[in-house]
């Protein structure tokens, strides 16, 4: 379930109160009026199953709360009612398959805005992959995926293409090219310095490495994996299941690529560089292209869900 504070103008606060009773999945309807101060205006507060509550704060836009209120959503950790629990058997669908369509967007675009804190993480994560392959462990390998946090600008383009956001588009994009363009050439000097430090060599490039020479040799297998590892990942982001993001930041290798393309650049190892890019753009579209499809379809199931529900009485 999910919990509604909204603060509302007086003269609207019957279209809220209407709009709340109409909609199947919800309970718990409290009405303060003339509670709020900041906005002025009336206090309704409300519960409704996740899988209504996309539509609920659609129509609360639509009457423009956000614009002369305020709508602030909370997740339910825990309700003992039998309201409530008509109120989500009422509802189409299931809770853990909604998808809470402005909590995406607020969560893609503070994930693809590119900032000092991203940029860094991106850059150790670089780093630490840069290790990873110098000294051909995949431990390090697998920790530098974990760092990496370019999966939210990679969310962030396929909501927004799905959505329709060209702005949020090419912030996505802006802050996923321009942060790997920083934490490559970062990383590139840190492999300078630990070559001058004697920490790597030329020996370790040029090195057989079989636990780590796929990130340099991409095939279809690479774009497979990064596809598959997009529909998890976009899933985990729409069910509230974030626990699943760290298996996805584990079976695709952006940030190991990213990594191997600037020390072989360093090295003047132009094959190595070539492979890793490809590797990099083929994880890259996978992931996008899996995002976009998966937001398709689950909007397209919500969809003929909301059509086969029959309106409350």
């Amino acid at each position: 379930m999910l919990h509604l504070r909204l603060i509302t103008p007086a003269d609207r606060t019957d279209a809220v109160v209407r709009l709340i009773e109409k909609t199947v999945g919800t309970a718990h309807v409290v009405v303060l009026p003339g509670a709020a101060r900041n906005p002025v205006g009336d206090v309704v507060m409300c519960d409704v199953a996740r899988e209504a509550g996309d539509e609920l704060i659609g129509g609360l836009r639509e009457l423009g709360l956000d614009r002369t209120g305020s709508i602030a959503v909370e997740n339910i950790d825990l309700s003992l009612s039998k309201r409530a629990d008509k109120a989500e058997d009422e509802a189409p669908g299931e809770g853990a398959d909604a998808v809470l369509w402005e909590h995406l967007a607020d969560a893609t675009h503070e994930e693809s805005t590119l900032t000092v804190t991203y940029v860094a993480f991106l850059t150790v994560a670089t780093m630490l992959a840069a290790c990873g392959v110098m000294l051909d462990n995949a431990i390090l390998i697998v920790g530098a995926m974990a760092v990496g946090p370019e999966f939210g600008p990679l969310a962030g383009i396929s909501t927004a293409l799905v959505q329709r956001a060209p702005r949020l588009v090419w912030r996505s994009l802006w802050a996923l090219l321009a942060g790997f363009a920083v934490a490559m050439v970062l990383t590139a000097g840190f492999s300078w310095l630990m070559d001058a430090f004697g920490l790597f060599s030329r020996s370790m490039i040029d090195g057989a490495r079989p636990n780590t020479a796929f990130i340099w040799k991409p095939d279809w297998m690479s774009f497979v994996v990064a596809f598959l590892a997009g529909i998890a990942g976009t899933l985990s982001l729409t069910s509230a299941k974030s626990g699943a993001l760290i298996g996805v930041a584990i079976s695709v290798t952006t940030v190991p690529a990213a990594a191997n393309a600037a020390v072989s650049l360093n090295y003047t190892d132009y094959s190595q560089t070539w492979g890793s890019t490809w590797q990099l753009l083929a994880n890259l579209g996978g992931i996008v292209l899996a995002g976009t499809l998966t937001l398709l379809a689950q909007k397209a199931f919500w969809t003929w869900q909301r059509k086969r529900t029959p309106e409350p009485a």
